[in-house]
């Protein structure tokens, strides 16, 4: 079911969203148009308290081609804001308080390396192809590309990616720990389904305290700074139904 008209499809699964970039003819690039339909979908997601998850893929054979070459021309004629707003393509998802999963049907490039670099974890098809790209275009990375892409695979690699303009296929890409998963082109979005669907169980709160605890923990400088955060979630979590009615599961089963 769409439930955002545009270039953009939202279809609801029981707890899990399937968020699909729709423009395949033009490689689901990151239009002024995409971005609003974007945008416009995760604020409706957000606004269901029935998701637990949300799946980000792209129609077609493309995930995303990143920004519009048009946008980039632009850019040099002095309408640099104009690339500032593709940012928002991905920023949107990155500022998600659910957890969200990319299912790299195709090629990532550029910006859409950002789009699937911003989701929580990825998921690749055998036909998904990683790749920067700003420096064929002599163009410098934005939108916090080299902090994410840095955060994901490493400095050495990232620098690699980023600068020297390596490219890399669904197993690269497996082995560099930028997806956790390689799959067939048919399995690659039930898979992320049955992934996002193993949240159904869990109270909504939970979901989106423990997926901001699991983010907060990558740049938190001291193990003393993560146990005072976790400390405080976990004791929110122990005065909720959900944990007593478990709790009594368990000690039932024990017996």
């Amino acid at each position: 079911m769409t439930t955002v008209p545009g270039v953009v499809d939202v279809e609801r699964d029981d707890s899990v969203a399937v968020v699909t970039l729709n423009e395949p003819r033009r490689r689901n690039v990151l239009s002024h148009k995409m971005v609003q339909d974007l945008v416009a979908a995760f604020d409706e997601i957000e606004a269901d308290d029935r998701i637990r998850c949300v799946v980000v893929t792209g129609a077609g054979s493309a995930f995303c081609a990143g920004a519009e070459l048009q946008t980039l021309k632009d850019s040099a004629a002095g309408r640099f804001s104009d690339v500032e707003r593709v940012y928002e393509g991905f920023l949107r998802i990155l500022r998600c308080p659910l957890p969200t999963i990319a299912a790299v049907n195709g090629p990532a490039v550029g910006a859409g390396l950002n789009v699937a670099l911003a989701c929580d974890i990825r998921l690749a098809s055998t036909s998904a192809v990683f790749e920067s790209r700003f420096t064929a275009l002599h163009l410098h990375p934005g939108g916090g590309h080299t902090w994410l892409l840095t955060r994901a695979i490493g400095r050495q690699r990232a620098t690699l990616m980023s600068l020297f303009g390596t490219a890399l296929n669904s197993e690269q890409a497996l082995q560099w720990a930028l997806v956790t998963e390689v799959l067939a082109p048919e399995g690659l979005l039930p898979a992320a389904r049955d992934l996002g669907g193993r949240l159904t169980d869990l109270e909504p709160e939970y979901v989106r305290r423990l997926t901001r605890t699991l983010r907060l923990a990558e740049v938190t400088p001291t193990h003393e700074a993560g146990l005072a955060r976790e400390t405080e979630q976990q004791h929110w979590s122990t005065t909720r139904r959900n944990f007593l009615d478990a709790l009594d599961r368990m000690v039932r089963r024990s017996r």
